[in-house]
């Protein structure tokens, strides 16, 4: 078929001298995507959204997962790319953009032919203004694996979610949402990684991403470190409305882990106010969902969904995961978990994710390899 213009096309927005329905790059692992969260403040539920857009491999692909007490609901759905940018709908999922940065609703149909499966209709509402996180880049060797730019924002939510016979009152008050929009190139699975995907495997990863809301600031922190230490993404900033954003230093956190694993159950942030002043973020984790189970993201089980995959037109999966038995699904120790938690900042008390994963050596926290795990409470 022609290669015609889209609706797109009809605005001044384009960045390179293509038609929007083109990225600047031919890289098959370009990609465009936003994940969010919505937990309660007691802990008893969090649920995880996102929307995937791979131009390049024309998918089109999105995911929502609920954890309610041990068990994962999930709701998976893919299928072919149109030139409709704005059909933010994939199978029984949509996101609706109301007002760009401020308001988005959140649905998941309900399927007829099982009256107990994941349902909502949320509407998330920010609180505070979107702020840049930093520019993000990894290698493997010589080749750049990795380049995404995010933004990053908090806020509230209401309406409701229903699932197992159970229907759960979504309010602003007892509610909390982030969420996060990227766009970039990111790793699709799938690709044969070569020389450097054998030789040059890293011996360690780790990795801390935390938007907090609390009722009068947000605060995102940042930190990705190599095996030894080495720090190669950092940030800390609080965000007000109507004040200029406030860098808070160079964060160093303790984490205390549940023994014998790499799940933490608590950890304090420490940070630096503007003054130069000591300021620690104290993360108290409520309930966690593993990204590797459900949600797309790697290393998923063999017979399980990734994020970017062709699984032909139209698909849809429905599942329920049964978590109460960590070794059920044991790749999910090696990818990233989001844990929703309690925060304490400066007397204040606010919510928010805990985004953590800690693979192979990490020498300041004292793991030897990728079978090292915390040998007591407070490692």
């Amino acid at each position: 078929m022609p290669d015609r213009p889209i609706a797109l096309d009809e605005y001044p927005i384009h960045q390179v001298p293509l038609s929007m329905r083109h990225v600047a790059t031919g890289d098959r692992n370009a990609y465009d995507r936003c994940i969010f969260h919505v937990m309660d403040h007691s802990g008893r539920a969090l649920l995880i959204a996102g929307l995937g857009v791979y131009p390049n491999t024309g998918v089109i692909d999105a995911y929502a997962t609920l954890r309610l007490g041990d068990r994962l609901h999930a709701v998976r759905a893919s299928d072919a790319l149109t030139d409709d940018r704005l059909a933010l709908t994939v199978g029984p999922l949509t996101i609706t953009v109301e007002e760009p940065l401020a308001r988005l609703r959140l649905t998941c149909a309900a399927d007829p032919g099982d009256p107990d499966g994941l349902a909502y209709d949320l509407t998330w509402t920010a609180a505070f203004p979107a702020t840049w996180e930093p520019h993000h880049t990894q290698y493997r060797g010589d080749r750049l694996l990795l380049e995404g730019r995010r933004f990053v924002q908090a806020g509230t939510c209401s309406g409701s979610i229903r699932v197992a016979g159970q229907e759960l009152a979504v309010t602003a008050g007892e509610w909390t949402g982030t969420r996060d929009r990227s766009w970039g190139v990111r790793p699709i699975a799938g690709e044969d990684g070569g020389r450097a995907d054998a030789e040059l495997r890293p011996e360690g990863f780790h990795w801390i991403w935390c938007p907090v809301r609390f009722d009068d600031r947000f605060v995102m922190v940042i930190v990705q470190e190599d095996a030894d230490g080495h720090r190669t993404l950092n940030e800390a900033t609080m965000v007000r409305e109507g004040v200029h954003d406030a860098q808070l230093g160079w964060p160093h956190t303790d984490i205390s882990y549940r023994p014998g694993t790499r799940h933490p159950e608590r950890a304090v942030i420490h940070l630096t106010d503007p003054a130069r002043k000591p300021l620690d973020l104290t993360a108290e984790i409520l309930t966690s969902s593993p990204l590797a189970v459900g949600a797309g993201y790697p290393p998923a089980s063999a017979d399980d969904w990734q994020h970017g995959t062709w699984r032909g037109r139209g698909w849809t999966d429905r599942r329920c995961y049964d978590l109460s038995d960590p070794a059920a699904h044991p790749l999910a120790a090696y990818g990233v978990t989001d844990h929703a938690a309690r925060f304490t900042l400066d007397g204040r008390t606010g919510y928010g994710i805990f985004e953590h994963g800690s693979f192979g050596r990490h020498d300041p926290s004292g793991f030897t390899g990728y079978d090292s795990v915390a040998q007591e409470a407070g490692q």
